[in-house]
């Protein structure tokens, strides 16, 4: 299976910019969106709802934020938000449920270094979101939760790290939640684990790949998902938005015909 995770910046931009061309050529079976920034009966342009796949938002009233998942094969069911208090309007998320494999599209909450409260409220959300992971851990099924996390993991993960190391979205605290999911609770950066180049980023702040890039944006994947991951791209030639879309190939059947997984 393709996985695509993207944070658009505005899905109307995005699109305007040729991102829906690009999509038709991928052959992806889902396709995660974040920061859609409209509502879904705004969009009324059918290339916003192709034929083969089945669409779900999950919009905000402001048109803001917002996120999307697009499913070739129809979902068992369909959730959105994650009952975090305070957090489902401005941290988006919406769920894909197959018989044994679910599918998350996830935007974080923004935090600036003038604004403390933002700070407090990131480390929050991060909180109940390690408790959410550590919740559904035992469940027998395994999770793709696809998003811009706002947070670079490693030095590696952002060009010239020695000047960001204080930089809102690089700081030690910020780094620590996703050790906490990626160790602690054993989830697996699934880019990371088929990519262990440095100089790989999805984020470049000013818009242009020649500013100092980072990498925000991930596909966090339970461990049983780990031995599928077989390939992970970004792509740097075409810009749809400052971020770029993020692919993973996995070897795993969403439908197989038995109901049985197939790895």
């Amino acid at each position: 299976m393709r996985v695509i995770s993207f944070c658009a910046e505005g899905i109307e931009q995005a699109a305007g910019r040729g991102f829906y061309e690009w999509v038709e050529s991928q052959d992806a079976d889902v396709i995660c969106i974040q920061d859609i920034r409209t509502q879904e009966h705004l969009l009324r342009d059918d290339m916003y709802f192709p034929s083969s796949y089945n669409v779900y938002f999950f919009d905000n009233p402001e048109s803001t934020n917002g996120v999307a998942v697009y499913c070739r094969d129809l979902p068992k069911a369909i959730m959105t938000g994650l009952g975090f208090n305070d957090f489902d309007m401005e941290a988006r998320y919406i769920q894909a449920d197959f018989e044994q494999i679910s599918f998350g599209s996830i935007l974080a909450p923004e935090a600036t270094a003038d604004d403390e409260a933002s700070i407090a409220r990131k480390a929050q959300f991060f909180q109940q979101l390690h408790d959410h992971l550590a919740k559904i851990k035992n469940k027998r099924r395994e999770f793709v939760i696809c998003g811009n996390f706002r947070v670079a993991h490693q030095p590696r993960d952002v060009e010239k790290s020695d000047q960001h190391r204080d930089t809102i979205g690089f700081t030690d605290a910020e780094r620590a939640w996703l050790d906490q999911m990626l160790i602690d609770l054993g989830y697996v950066d699934a880019f990371r684990a088929a990519i262990s180049d440095d100089d790989e980023f999805t984020w470049w702040p000013s818009g242009t790949i020649d500013d100092d890039g980072w990498r925000v944006d991930y596909q966090i994947v339970s461990e049983g998902l780990r031995k599928t991951i077989e390939y992970g791209g970004i792509l740097k030639s075409k810009s749809f938005s400052a971020h770029g879309p993020l692919t993973i190939d996995y070897d795993y059947e969403i439908c197989p015909e038995d109901n049985m997984p197939r790895y």
